[in-house]
């Protein structure tokens, strides 16, 4: 177990000859990846100070200070990376767009080195992994500087259906950066809010069904969830093949379209099938396009949304359980949308105009299935590590021999139920009530196969029927404040829509209620990445909503206006300031806040039984 103390001692140790600095550094906040770029091509920067500008972050803001606590580890040989990618520079030698970029990986993403590779359970800590995941290769390939890794949601959310994102039982709770009080969302929570502390230029998560897009909405970050086949899979802690894709966080759609560009396989990957394939929604339907683009940088465009068509949908926003969206949720809702047609879009109604998305009513159970058998064929990949060869069954043995520390919040029911399964013919009788079921009533794996493909089947129809670019709704709820006993507090979530299918979501910070962030989601067909791209960098371009309110670490968000006015009277000191932007300040519209009432007034367990969420 890498303990707090052992953190600051290894970053004490990275920095070796540079003191640690005694206040935030702010240098480089916000700094894009064609700004570092430029003042590294001139001289004016050079990788090692660029790593050593974030690690002294992460020294004051992760590991002391507000205590963020979103990276798990640092790489102990993140410095001489940056050198030798200095030392290439030197002799005319770039090697792409991250290079000399310091980036954070998601633990759950191989790196055949000397940092662990765990999905936050200690079941997976021991000897590292032995080889790079192709995501790691790609990005060494192309000089980037690894620079950690980031906590998560321990095994994805996957181990139980009362997880807490953002939790692991080796890296402890990731906290928000807007509000440490507030959960970072998804099991890719670390990176998200690494992202969005600037602990590091970009940083990369994975997703089955969310947990790219919700941290990029909590966190106030972009968030691309690629086509699924899209980027490779191979050494990455899976779920499942079917939905798992790996994407990036970052603070532009610039950034996050260059580091898409640099993790991206350029020809077929032995080691994953999916690069070679088609994700589940255009299966049968549509071949792998032959020319696919290896620079997303050149889709971005300031302008993209004049003269696009968008389809949106507002299906689920006033709350999918016994919670009713707050006002001045739905407020900056409509104001996200409405800004669509104020950048110069032509905006459709899907709802209005009566079209029904399909849902992906088999996931459950393709996800139950696919991860008994993929968490076994990973394990066979490590060694030294107390899973490794292993079944699903040696890690369920494991948390309970360990459970003081990995099961002191909630069990681990998703893994019994998954390790109950028939696996071993798809075509066998399951649970219609985890499986759904086809028109004669029955289930199995293949027939969820089926009905997943009909919800990309119906995302393209909405397309199709409307002559659509895209189809944008908002990402999640905005972030809620994180709760160890009643656990998450999920009142809407789109992701689902592309999840099924493997389909790509571009998610873009849009608003802000009561100083938390709130992303709306670009939705589109498989392998739209440009099209998605090109849509929420104009949306960026108009709205300018990150860069109008950045993090502030407060303790907890809203701080203003809780205590009463004889504890305000009472206080000395100056009183916190105004987040920008905050949709129930005194700017808002009145209805919306004097509606909402206090921030969490309405928060109520959302949990529901085998409801699976932000994966």
């Amino acid at each position: 177990m890498l303990t707090r103390a052992a953190r600051i001692a290894s970053i004490a140790l990275l920095l070796s000859t540079a003191a640690v600095a005694q206040e935030v550094p702010t240098q480089y906040n916000e700094a894009t990846v064609a700004q570092l770029q430029a003042q590294m091509a001139a001289g004016q920067l050079t990788s090692e100070q660029l790593t050593r500008y974030y690690i002294e972050r992460i020294e004051a803001l992760d590991s002391n200070g507000p205590g963020v606590n979103a990276i798990i580890q640092l790489n102990p040989d993140a410095l001489e990376l940056a050198r030798r990618a200095d030392a290439l520079r030197r002799h005319g030698t770039v090697l792409g767009p991250l290079h000399g970029i310091p980036v954070l990986l998601k633990d759950n993403i191989d790196t055949g080195d000397r940092m662990q590779t765990s999905a936050g359970s200690f079941a997976l800590v021991g000897a590292p992994a032995p080889r790079d995941s192709t995501v790691a290769a790609n990005l060494r390939a192309g000089g980037a500087v690894i620079l950690g890794k980031t906590n998560l949601s321990e095994w994805a959310n996957f181990r139980s259906f009362e997880s807490i994102s953002g939790w692991s039982g080796r890296g402890g709770q990731t906290h928000n950066p807007y509000g440490i009080d507030r959960n970072p969302c998804g099991s890719s929570a670390g990176s998200g809010a690494a992202a969005s502390a600037n602990f590091a230029t970009v940083s990369f998560g994975s997703e089955t069904d969310g947990s790219i897009v919700c941290p990029g909405n909590a966190n106030g970050v972009v968030a691309i969830k690629p086509t699924v086949g899209l980027v490779s899979r191979a050494g990455v802690v899976p779920i499942s093949h079917t939905q798992d894709t790996v994407g990036p966080h970052a603070r532009t759609v610039a950034d996050a379209a260059a580091a898409l560009s640099v993790i991206q396989p350029r020809t077929y990957d032995g080691r994953d099938a999916a690069t070679g394939s088609v994700p589940l929604g255009w299966r049968g339907l549509h071949p792998r396009p032959t020319r696919i683009p290896t620079d997303y940088t050149q889709f971005v465009d300031p302008n993209g949304l004049k003269g696009a068509r968008i389809g949106i949908t507002r299906v689920g926003l006033n709350g999918f359980t016994n919670v009713t969206t707050p006002a001045a949720v739905t407020a900056a809702i409509e104001a996200a949308f409405k800004a669509l047609s104020d950048a110069g879009a032509t905006v459709i109604d899907l709802d209005a105009a009566g079209f029904v998305f399909t849902p992906a009513a088999g996931e459950t159970g393709v996800l139950l299935y696919d991860f008994k058998n993929d968490a076994r064929a990973y394990f066979a990949t490590r060694v030294g590590v107390p899973v490794a060869g292993g079944t699903l069954q040696t890690a369920i043995d494991f948390n309970n021999a360990h459970a003081d520390v990995e099961m002191p919040y909630f069990n681990q029911d998703i893994f019994v139920l998954a390790n109950s399964l028939n696996t071993a013919d798809p075509n066998a009788p399951q649970d219609p009530g985890l499986f759904g079921s086809n028109s004669a009533g029955q289930a199995s794996y293949n027939i969820s196969l089926d009905l997943d493909q009909a919800a990309g089947v119906s995302m393209d129809q909405a397309l199709s029927t409307f002559k659509l670019d895209a189809v944008v709704s908002a990402t999640d709820n905005p972030a809620w404040a994180t709760d160890l006993i009643y656990g998450d507090h999920f009142i809407f979530g789109t992701s689902s829509l592309a999840a099924g299918p493997g389909y790509p979501i571009v998610q873009v910070p849009a608003g802000i209620v009561f100083g938390v962030p709130l992303g709306i989601s670009f939705f589109g067909t498989a392998f739209s990445e440009p099209t998605l791209i090109k849509l929420a960098s104009g949306y960026e371009a108009a709205t300018q909503v990150r860069a109008h309110n950045l993090p502030t670490f407060s303790p907890t968000v809203p701080f203003d206006h809780i205590k009463g006015p004889l504890q305000s009277s009472s206080e000395s000191g100056p009183a916190a300031p105004e987040p920008a932007g905050a949709a129930a300040s005194p700017n808002a519209p009145a209805a919306a806040a004097s509606a909402a009432g206090p921030a969490g007034e309405a928060a109520s367990t959302a949990k529901t039984s085998k409801t699976l969420h932000h994966l």
